[in-house]
């Protein structure tokens, strides 16, 4: 995970020192968010991001996109117990620092494609059974960094205005697990967002 970090981070330099134009923006949409590895019974939960990026083109054809995003994640589990039916959710928020390779396969069209790491903020199981609900804090049971990779494409309706749509897959185990214990955990995010270049 580290060689593919220190590679992002060359990457970027490269296209900081080589750019032909470079644009700010914003960006924030809707996250379809879920848990994969060795969970069971665990459905789609919905969350957000919002953040801001720089699109670095280094041709007409080819630009790298670093961006910062806050984003919440998790997952859902719903069971009945005696009649009473009863929602658990895991609500996980990262600060997410993916590095997209975006390639123009069209004038206005871009597939994409990069390495992620995010940092944990906050992770809270709620569970709610009829007029019962309680919060608990449950961040010390997660890893604080998670690694992933992103694939995606994005469509460019004007200069400024964009929208696009990535899957993000979890590579690391972010449950944290005693000595000997095989247990994996990971993220899986589809996400649909729109952005504004500067």
């Amino acid at each position: 995970m580290k060689k593919i970090m220190l590679t992002a981070a060359a990457v970027m330099a490269f296209a900081f020192s080589n750019a032909q134009e470079t644009k700010f923006g914003v960006k924030g949409g809707l996250n379809i968010a879920n848990l994969g590895g060795d969970v069971e019974d665990t459905s789609s939960k919905i969350g957000f991001h919002v953040g801001g990026f720089a699109e670095f083109k280094i041709s007409d054809k080819f630009a790298i996109q670093p961006e910062l995003l806050f984003s919440t994640q998790g997952a859902k589990t719903e069971w009945s117990d005696e009649g009473v039916r009863v929602e658990e959710k895991l609500n996980l928020s990262y600060l997410n620092i993916p590095v997209m390779a975006k390639f123009y396969v069209a004038e206005k069209f871009s597939l994409e494609a990069g390495p992620q790491i995010g940092f944990l903020l906050s992770a809270k199981s709620k569970v709610e059974a009829g007029d019962f609900s309680d919060e608990v804090d449950v961040k010390d049971a997660y890893e604080s960094i998670d690694f992933g990779v992103n694939f995606g494409a994005g469509y460019d309706f004007t200069e400024n205005l964009s929208a696009g749509v990535r899957y993000n897959l979890g590579l690391s185990n972010i449950a944290k697990t005693e000595d000997g214990e095989d247990f994996k955990m990971n993220n899986s995010v589809f996400s649909v967002s729109v952005g504004y270049k500067f």
